[in-house]
């Protein structure tokens, strides 16, 4: 039997039942389409977080109070754990791989100006956060560099905190009250955006020193650092650490490069995005059983067919390459078609949810499409090697 004639006998047997071909391929092309549709959901949740991030910039690391680790120790030492200071953020400010370093403190506070009363976020930082969290200024400018301990009672607003209070008006010079105190507005900034659904322009910036007075607070919450560029960052985490060390006599914080954080996120996305991929494998899994039950059904129709190429001489390889093509066909056109329901639906949430976007993953796209022709492959094997083992006298005496 000439290739030619296989695959016309193939395609017609395909042809010769399109309802049934049609829904069999509808099996694999619903398999196909989910695992493409949720791996480009979240692989664009992963860049999409990522992104959120590393909006920050990139040459980052925090320094936290306390150690992550678990000690063997009693609670009486923990208790000892000595805190963040301005102190400390001074002293890594003097390492010559550190380029600025701004001192955090967070809190929530009632804003009072112009007759009108919001509550929202209050940020105590220092004179360097628009160079480190790489914010701009839409108005004036940022808090002066004054010695911490004897800041001037200054605030600058976020661009959604402007309008709320101040509609499209220049607040600048105007005095606000935040948390029962007077402040005089000296900046605004612009649209910073959200991160992880925290609006970043909804926040106030006062000097750090009077955001702890202001949460009673003797000791910071973070310290952040901005090293130069070409800078190894490992190398200046053991830095930061053995000064810190030096100064607290013991490792009672915690250091976290920028390239750990993504790292660990980037892990745990993957994780997601596989999970996602394997729901969507599971619909390949019943697609395949579809083949299977409908090859099965086919070869004990065809019995009689079977039987006339036998009687004609057709080996058994032929007859086996006869079904296992159907198979295949059937698997292959199913994917190609789970493909464009896939990257169409993947398109179409990425015009209808703009906040939502979805990247295909290609490399996931081509493992599913390898496993859908393998699916097919393999749910052929058992009907085609049956049919080939038929008895042509037997067969042709079916009919």
């Amino acid at each position: 039997m000439h290739i030619r004639d296989l695959l016309h006998l193939t395609g017609g047997a395909l042809l010769a039942h399109r309802t049934r071909s049609l829904l069999t391929g509808l099996g694999i092309a619903v398999g196909i389409a989910a695992v493409v549709l949720l791996t480009a959901i979240g692989e664009g949740v992963q860049r999409f977080v990522i992104a959120e991030f590393t909006q920050f910039g990139t040459n980052l690391i925090a320094v936290t109070p306390g150690k992550t680790q678990t000690f063997g120790v009693s609670g009486a030492v923990i208790s000892n754990v000595r805190p963040l200071s301005l102190d400390d953020a001074a002293a890594l400010e003097r390492l010559p791989q550190v380029r600025a370093v701004v001192p955090f403190v967070q809190g929530n506070a009632e804003v009072e100006a112009g007759g009108r009363t919001r509550r929202t976020t209050v940020f105590g930082t220092g004179a360097a956060t628009p160079e480190v969290w790489q914010i701009r200024l839409a108005l004036g400018r940022f808090l002066p560099d004054d010695e911490p301990r004897r800041a001037r009672a200054f605030a600058v607003l976020g661009s959604k905190l402007h309008a709320e209070l101040f509609g499209t008006g220049s607040p600048l010079g105007e005095r606000i009250r935040i948390g029962g105190e007077t402040y005089r507005i000296i900046g605004t900034l612009k649209p910073k955006g959200q991160m992880l659904g925290f609006d970043l322009d909804d926040t106030v910036y006062v000097p750090v020193v009077r955001a702890m007075a202001m949460f009673d607070r003797d000791s910071l919450m973070e310290i952040d650092l901005l090293y130069h560029a070409g800078v190894d960052a490992e190398q200046l985490a053991e830095y930061l650490k053995e000064r810190l060390i030096a100064r607290h006599g013991r490792e009672d914080f915690t250091i976290v490069t920028q390239d750990q954080m993504i790292e660990v996120l980037g892990d745990v996305l993957d994780v997601l995005t596989l999970a996602v991929g394997a729901l969507g494998a599971i619909s390949l899994l019943v697609g395949g059983i579809g083949i299977l039950t409908i090859m099965t059904i086919s070869i004990n129709e065809r019995t009689a067919e079977v039987g006339l190429l036998r009687a004609l001489g057709a080996p058994r390889g032929q007859v086996v390459a006869l079904f296992l093509g159907e198979a295949v066909i059937l698997a292959t056109i199913g994917g190609l078609a789970g493909l464009v329901i896939g990257a169409g639906g993947a398109w179409l949430i990425g015009v209808l949810v703009p906040g939502l976007p979805a990247q295909i993953a290609w490399g996931y796209v081509a493992l599913a499409l390898a496993i859908a022709a393998g699916i097919g492959l393999l749910a052929g094997v058992a009907p085609a090697l049956r049919a080939a083992q038929l008895d042509p006298v037997e067969a042709l005496r079916s009919d």
